[in-house]
């Protein structure tokens, strides 16, 4: 029924292959701090936190460069005399020192002193979530995945987690990980919304086959889903008044995309609900999704994006915005769906699977 709540913020999930409990929307930081230009100030973002632990939620996302380390800086404040009660995570990679060619990467100096440097903004003395920001392709696998291990070991991160990875990669981590008796990813944060799909080609499978919870950064595009940029045209969406970030609206800016915002626009009009809630609440529904990491930078954006929770999108406007967003699988998996194919290796035969093999 429409009426009835997609999730509670308060009815938590475990994530991934793992007993960790967490809320359905994960409070993103990236906007805490006004260094990159279009962040919230100190007040403001202590505010956006109170009110989502306030209604139950528990699980914090951060990273080592927000806004120039002050995202971190500010939590460690906000959370202080309560740091225990949440599942906070922060990122690793993006390097903080410009000229030092060892200030960022995944190799383990860099690892090392990451972790600490956010320990110490952080004010805490462990992280929950540890997560890999991006595959860099220098620093070999085994190294990663050792390294992570040994901090886990030493206390100072519980789980680790894994974004912006190819799949095969994640896949050959966790695999080098079961074998050696390593810690493994337990969850993946990667670009997931109605304009980008993409992610479905392999990366929710594979997250999906391996047990990883899923956590989609930008489910509303960078505002393009909010409606914001009303389609000027069939091709084109209004200029954004403000600057947004380095480009990540306007490269997204095409006839599919626009297309989409309309259906968006028209399904929001129908259900009584804000763009927004309804590009997340699509996300919600998504097969894999865990939680969504929401980046408001207003108290009112926050309140309207914890609105998508409130009501369930029906099998028809559902399949609407999954039509309009549909995008093309690439090979091999063009080639796996076409019927001959099958018919080739079943025989003609009806075979069906009933023990999923996914976790």
């Amino acid at each position: 029924m429409p009426d009835s709540p997609v999730a509670r913020l308060d009815h938590y999930r475990l994530l991934g292959r793992s007993g960790l409990r967490v809320s359905p929307l994960c409070m993103g930081t990236m906007t805490f701090g006004e260094v990159s230009g279009w962040g919230a100030p100190e007040d403001e973002s202590r505010a956006m936190l109170e009110h989502y632990l306030e209604r139950g939620g528990n699980f914090i996302d951060t990273a080592n460069l927000y806004t120039q380390g002050t995202s971190e800086t500010w939590l460690g404040r906000f959370l202080k005399g309560r740091r225990d009660g949440v599942v906070l995570g922060t990122k690793f990679t993006i390097n903080m020192y410009p000229g030092d060619p060892n200030g960022g990467g995944n190799h383990r100096k860099s690892i090392v002193r990451s972790l600490e440097d956010s320990l110490r903004r952080l004010q805490t003395d462990y992280i929950d979530i540890y997560w890999l920001h991006d595959w860099e392709w220098r620093a070999p696998i085994d190294e990663v995945m050792r390294a992570l291990d040994d901090l886990v070991r030493a206390g100072k991160i519980l789980y680790l987690g894994i974004s912006n990875m190819p799949a095969w990669k994640v896949a050959q981590a966790n695999t080098m990980a079961d074998l050696r008796g390593w810690s493994p990813f337990i969850a993946m944060q990667a670009e997931y919304s109605l304009v980008q799909r993409s992610t479905e080609r392999e990366v929710i499978p594979m997250a999906r086959e391996l047990g990883l919870g899923l956590l989609p950064w930008s489910p509303l595009a960078g505002g393009m889903l909010t409606g914001k940029y009303n389609p000027a045209d069939e091709d084109s969406l209004t200029p954004p008044t403000k600057p947004t970030r380095g480009g990540f609206v306007e490269e997204k800016i095409n006839r599919q995309n626009v297309a989409i915002v309309r259906e968006v626009l028209n399904v929001a009009h129908e259900m009584g609900q804000s763009p927004a809630q309804v590009a997340l609440n699509w996300t919600m529904q998504r097969p894999g999704v865990t939680s969504i990491v929401l980046g408001a930078r207003t108290m009112a954006h926050l309140k309207d994006n914890m609105g998508c929770l409130d009501f369930t999108l029906p099998a028809e406007q559902m399949r609407r915005l999954c039509e309009v967003s549909a995008f093309e699988p690439g090979y091999p998996h063009w080639m796996l769906e076409l019927d001959r194919v099958k018919n080739a290796i079943t025989g003609g035969c009806t075979i069906e699977r009933r023990v999923p093999f996914i976790v």
